[in-house]
């Protein structure tokens, strides 16, 4: 989807169960992978409405949360100002075009960001270069599929293969890569077919 698509799904992303379902059970993961700690400053990208930042942001100091869609961040600011939440810190950013923030992060995660993003390497490399050492890059996204997630009109990429990500995120500069499945997708695709598409969680570590 483009920027202005997220936009105008902002103000109903949160209504779909399936959404936060999904959040939950990669959430869970991560804490179950990772040894959070309330020292611990965190860098969410592609926060949307900030699902999984707001099921992390109770084990963690501080959370940066970055998205390029202004209608997303500004569900997510509502929802910060009606919670008095105060660790979570929306950021408007787009990593494709923008320089990375200053801060360096011990953990960075995202969740169904990645096949948005073009050039893997580089977001990859540009993660790698926000964390301390050690840090932990979590990364939840879907398993390669034949394009029926999306339909014919995206131009993203349809899923990975597990086995060249994790090549990718080695060149970048990481070190024991390892993945999980953690969740199920059941969607009715553009031809009318209910299909199920795996979501993974891949965490690795600074090298």
């Amino acid at each position: 989807m483009t920027r202005e698509e997220f936009d105008r799904k902002a103000a109903t992303w949160d209504a779909d169960p399936a959404k936060l379902e999904r959040a939950r059970a990669v959430a869970k993961a991560i804490i179950e992978e990772v040894p959070l700690s309330k020292s611990m400053i965190g860098f969410e990208y592609g926060c949307g409405t900030g699902q999984l930042g707001f099921l992390l942001g109770e084990r963690l100091a501080k959370i940066v949360m970055g998205d390029s869609s202004p209608g997303m961040l500004k569900v997510l600011e509502q929802k910060i100002e009606s919670g008095g939440t105060t660790n979570l810190i929306p950021r408007l950013l787009d990593l494709t075009t923008d320089p990375p923030p200053s801060e360096r992060f011990d953990i960075i995660f995202t969740l169904m960001t990645l096949h948005h993003i073009d050039d893997i390497l580089y977001i990859l490399r540009t993660f790698r270069s926000m964390l301390t050492t050690p840090a932990y890059l979590c990364i939840a996204d879907l398993d390669k599929e034949n394009g029926s997630f999306h339909g014919p009109e995206f131009t993203g990429h349809t899923g990975f293969d597990r086995k060249d990500l994790k090549i990718r995120t080695k060149q970048a500069g990481f070190a024991d890569v390892r993945f999980r499945t953690v969740f199920e997708v059941r969607k009715t695709t553009q031809k009318g077919e209910v299909m199920s598409f795996p979501v993974f969680l891949m965490i690795a570590r600074t090298a």
